[in-house]
Protein backbone atom coordinates (compact mmCIF):
# COMPACT_ATOMS: atom_id res chain seq x y z
CA UNK A 1 0.00 0.00 0.00
CA UNK A 2 1.51 3.64 -0.65
CA UNK A 3 2.61 5.90 2.32
CA UNK A 4 -0.68 7.76 2.81
CA UNK A 5 2.48 10.86 3.41
CA UNK A 6 4.99 10.09 1.98
CA UNK A 7 8.24 12.25 2.06
CA UNK A 8 8.41 15.87 0.39
CA UNK A 9 11.46 16.32 -1.72
CA UNK A 10 12.50 19.61 -2.83
CA UNK A 11 14.77 19.53 -5.85
CA UNK A 12 17.04 22.61 -6.78
CA UNK A 13 18.94 22.22 -10.17
CA UNK A 14 18.49 24.83 -13.51
CA UNK A 15 19.51 21.72 -15.42
CA UNK A 16 15.73 20.72 -16.97
CA UNK A 17 16.50 17.58 -18.24
CA UNK A 18 18.68 16.05 -14.96
CA UNK A 19 15.78 17.98 -12.63
CA UNK A 20 13.04 16.27 -14.07
CA UNK A 21 14.87 12.59 -14.81
CA UNK A 22 15.54 12.90 -10.73
CA UNK A 23 12.10 13.79 -10.12
CA UNK A 24 10.50 11.22 -12.00
CA UNK A 25 12.74 8.41 -10.39
CA UNK A 26 12.10 9.58 -6.80
CA UNK A 27 8.40 9.96 -7.51
CA UNK A 28 8.50 6.45 -8.51
CA UNK A 29 10.54 5.20 -5.21
CA UNK A 30 7.19 6.73 -3.55
CA UNK A 31 8.34 10.36 -2.72
CA UNK A 32 6.28 13.37 -3.17
CA UNK A 33 8.54 15.67 -4.94
CA UNK A 34 8.76 19.56 -5.70
CA UNK A 35 11.21 21.21 -8.22
CA UNK A 36 12.96 24.45 -8.55
CA UNK A 37 15.31 25.78 -11.37
CA UNK A 38 16.67 28.54 -9.32
CA UNK A 39 17.18 29.75 -5.65
CA UNK A 40 15.05 32.45 -6.01
CA UNK A 41 12.46 29.74 -7.06
CA UNK A 42 13.28 27.39 -4.49
CA UNK A 43 13.17 30.17 -1.56
CA UNK A 44 9.23 31.44 -2.89
CA UNK A 45 8.75 27.51 -2.38
CA UNK A 46 10.40 27.08 0.84
CA UNK A 47 8.64 29.97 2.60
CA UNK A 48 5.26 28.11 1.84
CA UNK A 49 5.95 24.61 2.07
CA UNK A 50 7.84 22.23 4.65
CA UNK A 51 10.31 20.07 2.91
CA UNK A 52 11.71 16.67 4.39
CA UNK A 53 14.98 16.78 2.35
CA UNK A 54 16.60 19.19 -0.29
CA UNK A 55 18.72 17.69 -3.09
CA UNK A 56 20.68 21.23 -4.18
CA UNK A 57 22.99 21.50 -7.45
CA UNK A 58 26.40 24.00 -6.10
CA UNK A 59 26.69 25.56 -9.41
CA UNK A 60 23.61 27.57 -10.82
CA UNK A 61 23.22 31.39 -12.13
CA UNK A 62 22.51 33.96 -9.79
CA UNK A 63 22.55 32.69 -6.10
CA UNK A 64 24.66 29.52 -5.97
CA UNK A 65 23.44 26.23 -4.26
CA UNK A 66 26.39 27.21 -1.63
CA UNK A 67 24.87 30.36 -0.77
CA UNK A 68 21.38 29.11 -0.79
CA UNK A 69 22.15 26.22 1.73
CA UNK A 70 24.39 28.70 3.51
CA UNK A 71 21.23 30.85 4.52
CA UNK A 72 19.19 28.50 5.28
CA UNK A 73 20.63 26.41 7.96
CA UNK A 74 20.92 29.53 9.55
CA UNK A 75 16.91 29.14 9.94
CA UNK A 76 14.65 26.92 12.48
CA UNK A 77 14.30 23.79 11.30
CA UNK A 78 16.09 23.86 7.94
CA UNK A 79 15.97 20.05 6.36
CA UNK A 80 18.86 18.52 5.65
CA UNK A 81 20.37 19.05 2.56
CA UNK A 82 22.51 16.61 0.48
CA UNK A 83 24.61 18.46 -2.74
CA UNK A 84 24.85 17.42 -6.47
CA UNK A 85 28.03 18.65 -8.07
CA UNK A 86 30.30 18.31 -10.98
CA UNK A 87 33.10 19.26 -9.12
CA UNK A 88 34.92 15.92 -7.32
CA UNK A 89 38.00 17.59 -5.62
CA UNK A 90 37.93 17.17 -1.98
CA UNK A 91 38.14 20.77 -1.37
CA UNK A 92 34.70 21.57 -2.65
CA UNK A 93 33.09 18.59 -1.10
CA UNK A 94 34.78 20.23 2.51
CA UNK A 95 33.33 23.75 1.02
CA UNK A 96 29.97 21.91 0.64
CA UNK A 97 30.01 20.66 4.15
CA UNK A 98 31.29 23.89 5.73
CA UNK A 99 28.44 25.75 3.93
CA UNK A 100 25.91 23.06 6.35
CA UNK A 101 25.19 20.37 3.20
CA UNK A 102 24.85 17.12 5.17
CA UNK A 103 25.56 14.64 2.13
CA UNK A 104 27.56 15.60 -0.96
CA UNK A 105 27.05 13.53 -4.52
CA UNK A 106 29.17 13.86 -7.34
CA UNK A 107 27.78 14.22 -11.20
CA UNK A 108 27.11 11.66 -12.67
CA UNK A 109 25.26 9.29 -10.24
CA UNK A 110 23.24 6.14 -10.24
CA UNK A 111 19.68 7.33 -9.34
CA UNK A 112 19.84 4.57 -6.60
CA UNK A 113 22.35 5.68 -5.15
CA UNK A 114 20.62 9.33 -4.81
CA UNK A 115 17.44 7.31 -3.64
CA UNK A 116 19.67 5.76 -0.76
CA UNK A 117 21.49 8.62 0.32
CA UNK A 118 17.79 10.33 0.77
CA UNK A 119 16.11 7.83 3.07
CA UNK A 120 19.60 7.49 5.00
CA UNK A 121 19.35 11.35 5.79
CA UNK A 122 15.42 10.42 6.09
CA UNK A 123 16.48 7.83 8.83
CA UNK A 124 18.77 9.58 10.91
CA UNK A 125 15.80 12.35 11.61
CA UNK A 126 14.43 13.28 15.06
CA UNK A 127 10.65 12.12 15.97
CA UNK A 128 8.86 15.84 15.48
CA UNK A 129 5.53 16.79 16.95
CA UNK A 130 2.44 14.67 15.31
CA UNK A 131 4.59 12.03 14.59
CA UNK A 132 4.77 8.45 16.82
CA UNK A 133 7.64 8.45 19.09
CA UNK A 134 10.13 5.77 19.61
CA UNK A 135 8.76 2.59 21.44
CA UNK A 136 9.31 3.17 25.20
CA UNK A 137 9.97 6.83 24.78
CA UNK A 138 8.34 8.88 28.07
CA UNK A 139 7.57 12.11 28.59
CA UNK A 140 10.28 14.17 30.86
CA UNK A 141 13.64 14.31 30.60
CA UNK A 142 15.25 11.48 27.90
CA UNK A 143 16.22 8.08 29.54
CA UNK A 144 19.18 7.81 27.25
CA UNK A 145 20.44 11.35 27.40
CA UNK A 146 24.19 13.42 28.52
CA UNK A 147 24.29 16.03 29.69
CA UNK A 148 27.32 18.92 29.69
CA UNK A 149 26.98 22.39 31.03
CA UNK A 150 23.15 24.11 29.66
CA UNK A 151 22.94 21.05 27.26
CA UNK A 152 21.06 17.80 27.09
CA UNK A 153 21.63 15.88 24.17
CA UNK A 154 19.01 12.32 24.41
CA UNK A 155 21.08 10.16 21.99
CA UNK A 156 18.39 7.83 21.22
CA UNK A 157 15.76 10.97 19.60
CA UNK A 158 19.55 12.73 18.60
CA UNK A 159 17.63 16.04 20.32
CA UNK A 160 19.85 18.98 21.69
CA UNK A 161 18.31 21.07 23.67
CA UNK A 162 20.04 24.68 25.34
CA UNK A 163 18.13 25.38 28.48
CA UNK A 164 15.28 23.54 27.75
CA UNK A 165 15.24 24.93 24.46
CA UNK A 166 15.94 23.34 20.99
CA UNK A 167 18.77 23.07 18.99
CA UNK A 168 19.02 22.80 15.08
CA UNK A 169 21.55 20.49 14.02
CA UNK A 170 22.55 19.25 10.83
CA UNK A 171 22.41 15.25 9.92
CA UNK A 172 26.30 15.52 9.96
CA UNK A 173 26.63 17.46 13.71
CA UNK A 174 24.00 14.88 15.34
CA UNK A 175 26.12 12.03 14.37
CA UNK A 176 29.12 13.45 15.40
CA UNK A 177 27.53 14.45 18.51
CA UNK A 178 26.55 11.09 19.26
CA UNK A 179 29.49 9.47 18.99
CA UNK A 180 30.99 11.79 21.49
CA UNK A 181 28.25 10.82 23.60
CA UNK A 182 28.40 7.10 23.65
CA UNK A 183 31.97 7.65 25.16
CA UNK A 184 31.85 10.77 26.88
CA UNK A 185 35.26 11.96 28.69
CA UNK A 186 36.95 9.80 26.26
CA UNK A 187 39.39 10.55 23.81
CA UNK A 188 38.69 9.82 19.83
CA UNK A 189 40.33 9.62 17.09
CA UNK A 190 39.94 10.46 14.06
CA UNK A 191 40.03 6.99 12.84
CA UNK A 192 37.75 6.09 16.56
CA UNK A 193 35.03 8.95 14.53
CA UNK A 194 35.05 7.40 11.51
CA UNK A 195 34.87 3.27 12.10
CA UNK A 196 32.02 4.58 14.39
CA UNK A 197 30.06 6.23 11.93
CA UNK A 198 30.44 3.96 9.47
CA UNK A 199 33.03 6.07 6.96
CA UNK A 200 30.68 8.75 6.53
CA UNK A 201 32.80 11.36 7.53
CA UNK A 202 36.67 11.12 7.36
CA UNK A 203 39.86 13.26 7.33
CA UNK A 204 39.63 17.12 7.26
CA UNK A 205 35.42 16.37 7.24
CA UNK A 206 35.60 15.71 10.99
CA UNK A 207 37.65 18.34 11.43
CA UNK A 208 34.83 20.88 9.88
CA UNK A 209 32.49 19.31 11.71
CA UNK A 210 33.54 19.72 14.86
CA UNK A 211 34.66 23.48 14.17
CA UNK A 212 30.80 24.00 13.38
CA UNK A 213 29.43 22.11 16.37
CA UNK A 214 31.88 23.98 18.84
CA UNK A 215 29.96 26.91 17.09
CA UNK A 216 26.74 26.07 18.28
CA UNK A 217 27.56 24.22 21.83
CA UNK A 218 30.57 26.35 23.18
CA UNK A 219 30.71 29.82 24.66
CA UNK A 220 33.76 30.98 23.37
CA UNK A 221 34.35 28.16 19.99
CA UNK A 222 37.89 29.82 20.37
CA UNK A 223 37.98 28.70 23.91
CA UNK A 224 36.01 25.58 24.25
CA UNK A 225 35.28 23.99 27.35
CA UNK A 226 32.74 21.22 26.62
CA UNK A 227 34.36 19.55 23.25
CA UNK A 228 38.05 19.83 24.02
CA UNK A 229 41.01 18.66 21.97
CA UNK A 230 43.32 16.02 23.05
CA UNK A 231 46.55 17.84 21.01
CA UNK A 232 48.06 15.03 18.92
CA UNK A 233 45.44 12.63 19.88
CA UNK A 234 41.68 13.48 19.12
CA UNK A 235 39.10 15.33 21.17
CA UNK A 236 36.54 14.63 23.92
CA UNK A 237 33.47 15.46 25.36
CA UNK A 238 33.37 16.82 28.64
CA UNK A 239 29.97 15.64 29.90
CA UNK A 240 28.57 16.09 33.09
CA UNK A 241 26.48 13.06 34.02
CA UNK A 242 24.70 10.03 31.61
CA UNK A 243 21.17 9.14 32.37
CA UNK A 244 20.20 5.78 31.60
CA UNK A 245 16.47 5.24 32.97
Amino acid sequence: MPDPTPHHILIIDDDDRLRDLISRFLVDQGFRVSRASSAEEARKQIEVLQYDVMVVDIMMPGESGLDLVRSLKSTPNAPPCLMLTAMGEPGERLHGLESGADDYMTKPFEPQELSLRIRNLLGRQPSEGGQPEPMGAKSGRPDHSVSFGPHLFDRDRQILTTGGKRQHLTTAEKSLLGCFCSEPKNVLSREDISASLGGQMTGRSIDVAIARLRRKIEPNPGKPIYLLTARGLGWLLDTDDIQDG
